[in-house]
């Protein structure tokens, strides 16, 4: 089982309304469109945990709030400055959730 997260991105969104209409016009049947999801979460996650190398660092000014629910840590931050290399970006308000980078099949 994959984590969910990234079909609420713009790539994920834009999945998930091509295959609505692939449905409406009936040309996949929804158990595809379901296992095509259920591959994108699988391959999204896993192409994210093998090829992304870049580091970030953020500082944040407060911890509005954080919360730790089936294994996912939520945290509400304020005030928070982003670093990379040179580059800065500060942002008034930002959600960060952060999950398990491995897998289940591999930690059992």
């Amino acid at each position: 089982m994959s984590y969910q997260l990234y079909r609420n991105t713009t790539i994920g969104n834009t999945l998930q309304e091509s295959l609505d209409e692939l449905i409406q016009y009936g040309q996949i049947t929804p158990a595809l469109a379901v296992k095509v999801l259920l591959q994108f979460d699988k391959s999204i996650n896993q192409a994210l945990s093998n090829r992304v190398k870049s580091r970030l660092t953020f500082k944040a000014g407060k911890l509005n709030t954080y919360r730790f629910c089936d294994n996912v840590w939520t945290f509400m931050l304020n005030d928070v400055e982003f670093r990379e290399m040179q580059e800065v970006a500060k942002v008034d308000k930002v959600k960060i959730v952060a999950c398990d980078g491995k897998n289940v099949e591999d930690r059992r």
